[in-house]
């Protein structure tokens, strides 16, 4: 319950659509059993002649519903048949009518709830997955994220109003049922209900199962969705290593098992309703029986009108029961999608903004990092780094792959927070700062180009949506990436596709140092931004950052040291420490691990 009630105030405000709702089902209900009790009345005026209902009514007391109405009916009709066929077959008509107008409005409110529910929680959901920090999503698949936002959610969205109209409509039509069956015969309607409760025993019986598979099926459809956004990425390196065939395996292996489960959970959803079907129509039939005797034997104080809309109610109750059981069925695998939907609600981020944190106007002297260690689970990755980076400077991190540059590139936009130590700018600790401004002051280009699939223009001005067409030119033209750009199918209107797979990977370099000249931050941090490129398109590219670092703080890794030569202080770091520090010739001078490694590369030049 607590689970449902969570996913329940996602529905707020729920008395906007539940009020209208209430009234609307009322009202509906009423119309729809008034229908039923009409059947006596029509049967009475075109077969059997006219009753003594007020007798009737005397009978059976005050609850007698349907006697009071064919005492009401007779008082205005007479004997006069015709008249009072058409009487109630207006009746009829309007019935109908009231009935179904109530119900549809009843439905779009539901439905309108339904949306609204949808829209708060997916809202949600994606709002936390943006806030959650860089490294949870190093430890999740993606498929699984996806899964929940997209899939989980929908799933929730009808458990929700399902439930509510559990809880309140079939009931309700039911106590109506119910309450036209006594008033008819409360003797024969106490011995038919036993129906309910016998059916509810075997269908809670037959549900009991469904939300531990609907868990398991929801996780592997995760799955499914997680080898599906593998296959598409990866598609080009599936194809090199023909790799195809194991691709389809490992897919449709999760497939069969997802459909496996599906194909259980649907038997025992679809076997609630017949089972509860079977009993009902076991009693209808009893009913039938023992009814239609005492009536042709005139034994007992039913009458035939009487008994005609005593079979047609009760063969409603039916309906509500088997709507009941449905329902039932569904909301456990709502409820199992809901708790996977909490769970990454309730996630929380690593990185908060502190409540009294500041926001850093400007960058205007330095960035220091102040023995700032790091850890990925238990391993140690940086150790005690200790480097200060002066407005204005360039600052190159250099060494062996795997020594943590990458790690200690992402601690400076505050991707992580180290484990010990301090980072500070501008004398601000890192902490006592919004995280939003500290990552205003940097443009970051990574090694890994990534594009939206959108045209080129709205790549290149991400960082600055309102940019106008001049400013986006003048960015394009410092990145070396105008005159490429003019030679593309449409221009800068030029659609990049998916990750921008239309462009070669010096142009999607381009476009990515575009976009950080836009945004024009004191601070850039470029991450192996040629490493990936051939000879031609990496000077292109080395050209567009020199001109993107020129007046600015850069905090480099470099995968040519032919690059960062120029740099004013080079840090060489090894097995997550700083080993050696300076401008390139002090360390060509020192005969350390950086003149190795210089020789190294132009050995194999």
């Amino acid at each position: 319950m607590k689970t449902y009630f969570r996913l329940l105030s996602f529905a707020r405000p729920i008395e906007k659509f539940a009020i209208p709702y209430v009234i609307t089902t009322l009202f509906a209900i009423f119309f729809n059993t008034f229908l039923f009790t009409l059947l006596g009345p029509l049967m009475q005026a075109l077969f059997l002649g006219k009753c003594d209902p007020t007798k009737a009514a005397e009978q059976k007391g005050s609850w007698d519903l349907l006697g009071r109405f064919n005492e009401y009916i007779n008082g205005i009709i007479a004997d006069d048949k015709i008249l009072a066929l058409k009487v109630i077959c207006i009746i009829i008509v309007g019935t109908v009518f009231l009935a179904n107008f109530f119900r549809y409005f009843s439905q779009r409110f539901m439905e309108d709830l339904r949306v609204h529910t949808l829209l708060n929680i997916r809202k949600t959901v994606f709002n936390n997955v943006m806030n959650l920090h860089v490294g949870y999503f190093n430890n999740e698949r993606k498929g699984d994220i996806i899964s929940k936002v997209a899939s989980d959610v929908q799933v929730v969205q009808f458990t929700v109003t399902n439930t509510l109209q559990v809880v309140f409509k079939e009931p309700l039509q039911l106590l109506f049922f119910i309450g036209v069956l006594i008033s008819i015969s409360a003797k024969l309607t106490l011995f038919s209900l036993l129906v309910i409760p016998v059916s509810g025993f075997i269908i809670s019986k037959i549900v009991k199962r469904l939300k531990q598979q609907a868990t398991q099926s929801h996780e592997s459809f995760a799955k499914m969705i997680g080898f599906l956004d593998e296959s598409l990425s990866g598609i080009k390196i599936i194809k090199a290593f023909n790799s195809t065939e194991r691709a389809k395996e490992r897919f449709d292996s999760e497939n069969k098992f997802y459909s496996f489960l599906n194909r259980k959970m649907a038997r025992r959803q679809q076997l609630a309703s017949p089972v509860s079907q079977t009993l009902g129509v076991l009693v209808v039939v009893f009913i039938l029986l023992y009814g239609g005797t005492l009536i042709l034997s005139g034994k007992g104080d039913l009458e035939a009108a009487e008994f005609v809309v005593y079979l047609a109610t009760f063969s409603q109750v039916l309906q509500p029961v088997k709507a009941l059981a449905d329902s039932f069925s569904g909301i456990h695998s709502g409820i199992a999608a809901g708790e996977r939907v909490l769970d990454l609600i309730d996630t929380e981020p690593a990185l908060k903004n502190k409540i009294d944190a500041e926001v850093l106007p400007d960058f205007n002297n330095s960035l220091i990092l102040k023995d700032v260690s790091f850890y990925y689970g238990e391993k140690q990755v940086l150790k005690n780094i200790n480097i200060d980076i002066e407005k204005g400077k360039t600052v190159a991190l250099v060494g062996p792959s795997g020594g943590g540059k990458s790690t200690l590139m992402d601690l400076i936009p505050r991707f992580h927070d180290p484990k010990s130590g301090t980072l500070k700018i501008d004398g601000h600790d890192y902490k006592d700062l919004t995280v939003e401004s500290i990552r205003s002051q940097m443009g970051i280009v990574n090694q890994e180009s990534f594009l939206f699939n959108d045209s080129i223009f709205n790549n290149i001005a991400f960082a600055k949506p309102d940019a106008t067409e001049e400013e986006v030119i003048a960015a394009a033209k410092i990145a070396n990436a105008h005159d490429f750009i003019l030679n593309t199918e449409n221009g800068y209107q030029t659609n990049v596709g998916d990750r921008g797979n239309k462009l070669s990977g010096g142009q999607k370099q381009r476009v990515c140092i575009a976009r950080a000249v836009l945004a024009n931050p004191p601070i850039m941090l470029l991450d192996e931004a040629t490493s990936a490129l051939d000879t031609e398109s990496e000077k292109l590219v080395q050209e567009a950052l020199n001109n993107l670092m020129k007046n600015r703080t850069s905090i480099v890794i470099a995968h040519r040291l032919s690059t960062i030569q120029h740099a004013d202080k080079i840090v060489v770091i090894d097995k997550g420490e700083v080993v050696e520090s300076g401008s390139h010739n002090e360390l060509m001078n020192k005969n350390g691990l950086y003149r190795r490694l210089i020789d190294m590369q132009a050995f194999n030049d």
